[in-house]
C-alpha cells in the first residue's frame, strides 16, 4: 500500500495532480474534495475523464478531515489558512502550490503550531513561485562564486490561458489601466514572490534591505486583440509586468519578474518576448556567469494539449509528497527537504 493522498479541488492543477498520483508508484488516491455540489457524489474518474477509480468526491470538509490519509494536495484558486490548519491538525501532511514557499515567522507561526499539533508537515511548492523563482536559481548558483545578482523571469502569452474570469477580474486584462493597477493582482502575487526573493537572499547571504521592492507596469492595446476574454479594445490593458527586487543599498541583487502579454502585436509600449519566445529564464552573475532558459511549460497559441505549466505545477506537488510525509513536523521548505525528482513511467519501472 502506498501513501494515501487526498486531492483538494479539481481545477486544472487538481485534475493534473490526480492523474499524477495515479502514475506515482508510492502513492494512491484516497479521497477528493470538490467545491461544487454538482461534482460531489461522483466518481473521481468521471471528473477527470478516465475509467471509474472507486473514489467518490465530496464537498464535505468534515469527511475529508475524518478520512484516513497521509497527505493532501491542496490546490484551490485561493488559499484558506483556516482550512490548511484544520487539515494539519487532523494529522495530514499538506503539499500546496498556493502559498507558504518560504513564510515569515508571522505568516508561518499559526500553521506551524497546527502542524506540530497534528504531527504533520506543510510544504509550499509549484513553478513560479515554487520552483523557477527560487529553487532552481539557488541550485544553479552552486556553480558560481562571488555572486552579485540573481534573476528569475517568466515570459508568457496569456492567450492560451483558458480562465476568462481570472484573466479579466483578477489579472485585470481588458480593464482600463487605473482599474488594473489598483486591482487585486499585485497583492495576490506579492505573497508568493516576496517569499521567493527572501529565500534567495537568506540562503545566499546578501545583506539586503528586509523590504522587497514591488512594482508593476502596464501595456495597452493599440488595435483590437483577440483573447480568452473576447476582444481587448484599444486603450484597454493587454500586457502586464510585475517585478520584485531585493536591494543592497541602491543595487538590486535579486530580481524576479513576470511578463504576461496578450501576444506581441498592437501593444503600447511595444513589448515582445524577443527571439527566444515564451520561456522561463534564470541568471546568476558571478564567477562564472550562468544563464538558463527553460521551455515547454507554456502552450503554443492555437495549439492542442493542456497548459503544461499547470501540469508541471501539479507534478511538482505530487513528486514532493513522499519527502514531505517523511519530514519533521512543522513547515518544510526546499531548504529542509532532500532532492525531489520525478519517477519512471509505470511500464519502465
Amino acid at each position: 500500500m502506498g501513501l494515501r493522498v487526498v486531492q483538494w479541488a479539481t481545477g486544472g492543477v487538481g485534475v493534473a495532480a490526480i492523474k499524477g498520483v495515479l502514475e506515482h508508484p508510492e502513492l494512491e488516491l484516497a479521497g477528493c474534495w470538490v467545491h461544487s455540489p454538482d461534482k460531489a457524489g461522483r466518481d473521481v474518474g468521471d471528473l477527470i475523464g478516465t475509467q471509474p477509480l472507486g473514489v467518490v468526491a465530496t464537498n464535505s470538509v468534515e469527511e475529508i478531515l475524518a478520512l484516513d490519509a497521509d497527505a493532501v494536495i491542496y490546490s484551490p484558486l485561493l488559499p484558506d489558512p483556516d482550512q490548511v490548519a484544520a487539515l494539519l491538525r487532523s494529522g495530514k501532511n499538506v503539499v500546496t502550490p498556493v502559498g507558504w514557499v518560504y513564510p515569515s515567522d508571522r505568516q508561518g507561526t499559526p500553521l506551524r503550531e497546527a502542524a506540530l499539533a497534528g504531527n504533520a508537515t506543510l510544504h509550499g511548492t509549484g513553478i513560479a513561485p515554487g520552483g523557477i523563482s527560487e529553487k532552481f536559481p539557488l541550485l544553479f548558483s552552486a556553480f558560481s562564486t562571488g555572486v552579485t545578482f540573481v534573476r528569475a523571469e517568466e515570459f508568457s502569452d496569456l492567450r492560451t490561458y483558458e480562465a476568462p474570469d481570472v484573466v479579466r477580474h483578477v489579472m485585470g486584462f481588458g480593464e482600463v489601466p487605473d482599474k488594473a493597477l489598483s486591482g487585486p493582482m499585485q497583492k495576490l502575487l506579492d505573497g508568493g514572490f516576496i517569499q521567493a526573493v527572501r529565500m534567495i537572499v537568506d540562503k545566499m547571504g546578501f545583506a539586503a534591505d528586509p523590504k522587497v521592492r514591488s512594482s508593476q507596469e502596464i501595456a495597452v492595446a493599440t488595435a483590437p486583440i483577440e483573447s480568452p476574454i473576447g476582444v481587448i479594445e484599444p486603450g484597454q490593458v493587454a500586457g502586464r509586468k510585475f517585478h520584485w527586487e531585493a536591494l543592497v543599498g541602491d543595487e538590486p541583487v535579486v530580481r524576479v519578474t513576470v511578463n504576461w502579454l496578450m501576444g506581441e502585436e498592437n501593444l503600447d509600449p511595444a513589448w515582445d518576448f524577443g527571439p527566444e519566445g515564451q520561456r522561463y529564464e534564470m541568471e546568476v552573475r558571478g564567477n562564472p556567469d550562468v544563464s538558463i532558459v527553460v521551455k515547454g511549460f507554456q502552450s503554443v497559441v492555437g495549439g492542442e494539449g493542456p497548459e503544461y505549466g499547470i501540469v508541471g505545477t501539479a507534478a511538482h506537488c505530487v513528486n514532493s509528497v513522499p519527502a514531505v510525509c517523511a519530514a519533521e513536523p512543522g513547515i518544510a521548505t526546499y531548504l529542509d527537504l532532500p532532492l525531489i525528482s520525478g519517477r519512471a513511467a509505470p511500464d519502465l519501472a
